[in-house]
């Protein structure tokens, strides 16, 4: 079995955000029920472009990209997700857009359909239509997209069915666009929580990941601690992640469900700190991204989960 390239279709535009919700469909209301489907896109125009602090500290070390290693380090982690269960859908390489590998940050699936994100970088827009077009082709369904300031999914984190948290730096995510995005879930109930991060950390996911419901992988030092408290009085247990071990996208996960999580095994400490905890940890070494600021987090965006409701 392979992995499914995707194309992308000529379709209508996408509704706007004022768009009624449709019925339920079985996207993820969580960052931890069974994975069933996942959207990845070819890595074969990636490069290390400077826009974050890995990224910069890369180049300035005279690192540079291999696509073939790059494609590699992919091809496994795609064959690792597909041996885990998980179905592969694949968006085809554009040339334009060295970070389309980074799907997390385009879009995000919801309970109700796919809605496009709106990234902080000019060189990061048209990534977003891509994935969009490329679900519709799929059948996805497309919910909307957010119109507002920015926010890309590497912020975003389904903490709980009902709950959603988004990281704001006002920098890659604004306050405007995280109210854009939270303005889908209020609709419909959800509590959105708005979490300020240090836009030296990128993304949220980068320093919070959960592993399971009751387990989150956490660089506490650098959360603000309002957050914390959020997440221990949820009774969610703290694997600590020092700062190193972030810069080295340690903390970047994804979880598999049913204690199972994906790891670059870029922090072994931490990896052991989990299994300990009972976990399955597989490692995907994915150095030719995280050199560009990304993990597996940041690779893969979620199409199906099985609710954490159940």
């Amino acid at each position: 079995m392979s992995p499914e390239l995707l194309r992308a279709s000529v379709s209508p535009a996408a509704p706007t955000e004022a768009a009624p919700l449709p019925r339920p469909v079985e996207g993820p209301d969580s960052e931890y029920g069974l994975l069933k489907e996942v959207l990845l896109a070819s890595p074969r125009n990636l490069s290390i472009v400077p826009c974050n602090r890995v990224s910069e500290d890369a180049l300035e070390k005279g690192q540079s990209s291999c696509s073939v290693t790059a494609s590699r380090q992919h091809r496994d982690l795609v064959e690792t997700l597909m041996a885990a269960g998980v179905r592969v859908r694949t968006v085809q390489p554009v040339a334009d857009l060295p970070d389309l590998a980074f799907t997390r940050d385009t879009s995000l699936m919801t309970p109700w359909g796919l809605i496009g994100l709106r990234p902080g970088l000019a060189h990061r827009r048209g990534e977003v239509e891509v994935v969009l077009d490329t679900a519709r082709g799929a059948g996805v369904p497309v919910l909307g997209r957010v119109e507002r300031g920015s926010v890309e999914g590497g912020d975003v984190c389904l903490l709980r069915s009902g709950h959603l948290v988004i990281g704001v730096s006002e920098k890659r995510t604004t306050t405007e666009g995280a109210r854009a995005l939270g303005s889908f879930f209020e609709r419909e109930g959800w509590k959105v929580t708005l979490v300020p991060i240090d836009p030296d950390l990128l993304h949220l996911d980068t320093h919070f990941c959960l592993a399971d419901r009751d387990v989150a992988l956490a660089c506490v030092e650098k959360l603000d601690p309002a957050f914390v408290a959020m997440i221990r009085d949820l009774g969610i247990d703290i694997v600590p992640v020092r700062a190193d071990e972030i810069a080295s996208l340690g903390c970047n996960v994804l979880s598999l469900g049913r204690r199972r999580i994906i790891s670059t095994g870029s922090a072994p400490r931490v990896d052991q700190a989990v299994r300990e905890l009972g976990f399955e940890v597989l490692t995907v070494p994915l150095g030719e991204f995280t050199q560009c600021g990304g993990g597996v987090h940041c690779l893969t965006m979620p199409l199906r989960r099985q609710s954490a409701a159940l």
